[in-house]
């Protein structure tokens, strides 16, 4: 049976993808002045209104900022980075005024898994820094944290005193955040989890799966697993 044809990329998405990989691969960085409306119109042979909606979907998105009169400007990843709200464990325990601690099961390297390879967009069999990580507060098991992370995009996340910075702070440091995706679902522990966490294989936990992204690329995916009787997710939302 023949293949239906496929449709042509949208004219506003040819600028926007322009755009972002030029943000991506570093060719614009952090409040570099991007081409104007007009040189976009002109380079692309497209319509204003489709230039605007690109750079409103990117705004949407914070990759970057307009300024009325003045132009677009690539967005300062930290500011990006607090509004999407990754929180590091530590704070969250230390907001409640109680004492953390990491106990550091696992700080190695690996090769990449299928399900890793396409989380972070790497080859099959790639190179990956793998942590398994237990945080603690005031000495009970609340999370185990297990994480692979993108070696390009921290070359130096193996020697890390994980006892001492979380890695979510540290890959904040090293990879402003530009995007996350969640995965929230209530589950059983594994074996592992279950051990580490010091609790009944059949006691529910609340499992977080995340990807985060900086300038596009994708820097580490962590499923966080907690013990459903010993934590709330707690959070905000506004318009």
């Amino acid at each position: 049976m023949p293949r239906a044809p496929t449709s042509p990329e949208p004219q506003y998405l040819k600028v926007k993808n322009h755009l972002r990989e030029g943000i991506a691969s570093g060719h614009w960085v952090a409040g570099d002045l991007l081409p104007s409306e007009g040189a976009l119109v002109a380079q692309f042979e497209v319509s204003r209104m489709t230039v605007n909606r690109a750079l409103r979907e990117l705004v949407q998105e914070g990759l970057i900022e307009r300024v009325q009169g003045v132009g677009s400007f690539v967005a300062q990843l930290h500011r990006i980075s607090s509004t999407l709200n990754v929180r590091d464990v530590h704070e969250e325990i230390a907001e409640r005024g109680g004492q953390h601690e990491a106990r550091v099961h696992a700080l190695t390297r690996g090769k990449a898994t299928p399900q890793q390879a396409a989380e972070l967009g790497l080859k099959r069999g790639a190179p990956v820094f793998l942590s398994l990580i237990v945080h603690l507060e005031n000495g009970v098991a609340i999370q185990c944290e297990e994480r692979a992370v993108n070696p390009a995009c921290a070359p130096d996340y193996l020697s890390q005193d994980f006892s001492r910075i979380t890695p979510t702070h540290y890959l904040l440091d090293v990879a402003p955040l530009s995007e996350a995706r969640y995965m929230i679902e209530a589950a059983l522990p594994g074996e592992v989890e279950a051990k580490l966490l010091g609790i009944n294989r059949r006691d529910p936990c609340l499992v977080v799966k995340r990807i985060t992204y900086s300038r596009g690329v994708a820097v580490t995916a962590v499923k966080l697993t907690h013990p459903g009787v010993r934590y709330q997710l707690q959070g905000s939302f506004s318009a």
